[in-house]
């Protein structure tokens, strides 16, 4: 017979061993974000439905939870200017969201501070995901040294808007694809009436714009791998000049002066731009114009360019539920119910292929040439970014100010660029 002591021990043998193999199955469970037949409730934390897309994200939301009857989402809305700030606090005090949007220029700064969660082995065991269904440039912009640490949710771009009538007026024929700096510049000169105060082209001055004209001309703020800074070069002193050239010489871009307080989106609606650059959000704004008008692709010089400004859905590295999280990401990035709501709302659009879904926004005019919105995605220029991101802005900007008010000549002002960004990286 055993022993009363060999009993205890081997009672206290079995506890530790069962003790152990159910740590080990917690851990297991943890490590993999959550069992399958586990119900957990992820935190998701966002910026951009505001007070206007509260109840389209409800939608997403209930749709996802009906998908996966396991999972609850608990969301928060945060002002965009305030966002950021109550992220890193979250980050910092050990209470990350488990899933969280993240603006282009932004997520670079988390990736690349180990922040998120590598999505890759989730996107690879994932059946029901084909990442074709995304727009691939779109897609990949939300990669880090080759690996997937976000699921691009929504994009908008910009795109050349123009009054066909004054055009008409000034016998000019529309925007092409095959548009040039050279070209837009000469319908400019024969559309800008100064008696009439209507000019024929506006583009802002400003850091967004001046990393995009630098690339229609072969020009870049670093180079392909980020290593060096190259914005003091020939080709951005050629862009920069064509910038300012047409407010100060040809006259054919309305100055701060003659804006008079207006914006340029006003003074298009009111029939006074011929030709002005700016986003997608502004189509349902100028939908009531009172004269026609349509967007093209932008004009290039050595090569197409358009702004790509994308929000995404990243997951935090500390979550415990990140299976969970993967699949709300994925489905607010790539589900047809996500994109469906979004298209039917006017809020930003997915970066979806599926012509079907698509094809009640393309329809809608005006204006006519809609498709142009995603043929501008195959040549998208991803904003420069670094980890002083404000830092950089406000530099470019300071110095482009002081080029358009004749105090450097570009050559100048880009060297200033050159060194101070070589400072800050």
């Amino acid at each position: 017979m055993m022993t009363q002591k060999k009993l205890v021990s081997a009672i206290v043998l079995l506890f530790m061993l069962t003790f152990t193999v159910l740590a080990g199955c917690s851990d297991s469970e943890k490590s993999s974000g959550d069992s399958k037949d586990e119900k957990v409730t992820i935190n998701y934390f966002t910026f951009s439905p505001g007070t206007d897309h509260e109840k389209d994200l409800q939608d997403m939301i209930s749709a996802f939870e009906k998908q996966n009857p396991n999972v609850k989402v608990d969301y928060e809305i945060a002002a965009y200017d305030d966002y950021f700030t109550k992220l890193q606090t979250m980050i910092a005090g050990g209470k990350a969201p488990d899933v969280f949007e993240l603006n282009y220029e932004n997520f670079v700064s988390y990736a690349s501070k180990g922040a998120l969660a590598d999505l890759s082995k989730y996107i690879e065991e994932d059946k029901d995901f084909d990442p074709s269904k995304l727009n691939q440039e779109a897609y990949k912009a939300y990669q880090y040294e080759g690996k997937q640490y976000g699921m691009v949710e929504s994009f908008s771009n910009v795109v050349t808007f123009y009054n066909k009538d004054l055009f008409d007026k000034a016998k000019v024929d529309y925007p092409t694809a095959e548009w040039t700096w050279e070209d837009e510049l000469t319908a400019a000169q024969k559309i800008t009436n100064k008696d009439e105060k209507v000019w024929g082209t506006y583009a802002p001055i400003q850091f967004h714009e001046f990393y995009k004209v630098i690339a229609q001309n072969g020009g870049s703020v670093f180079n392909e791998d980020k290593s060096e800074v190259t914005i003091d070069s020939p080709e951005n002193a050629e862009a920069l000049q064509y910038m300012v050239d047409k407010v100060n010489k040809y006259k054919v871009t309305p100055s701060v002066g003659d804006l008079s307080g207006q914006s340029p989106e006003d003074l298009f609606k009111n029939g006074q731009i011929g030709i002005l650059h700016t986003g997608i959000w502004m189509l349902s704004a100028f939908k009531d114009a009172p004269f026609k008008w349509d967007i093209a692709l932008e004009a290039g010089n050595t090569q197409k360019a358009h702004h790509f400004f994308a929000n995404g859905l990243a997951v935090s590295k500390d979550s415990d539920a990140q299976n969970a999280a993967y699949k709300f990401a994925r489905f607010m990035s790539a589900s047809d119910e996500a994109a469906e709501i979004r298209i039917a709302s006017s809020w930003e659009l997915p970066a979806i292929t599926n012509e079907e879904i698509l094809k009640p926004y393309l329809e809608q005019t005006p204006p006519e040439s809609r498709e142009v919105i995603f043929e501008a995605m195959d040549t998208l220029v991803l904003p420069p970014v670094i980890e002083d991101w404000s830092k950089m802005s406000d530099l470019i900007t300071k110095e482009l100010e002081n080029v358009v008010n004749g105090k450097k000549s570009p050559e100048e002002a880009l060297k200033v660029m050159q060194g101070e960004l070589e400072k800050l990286k």
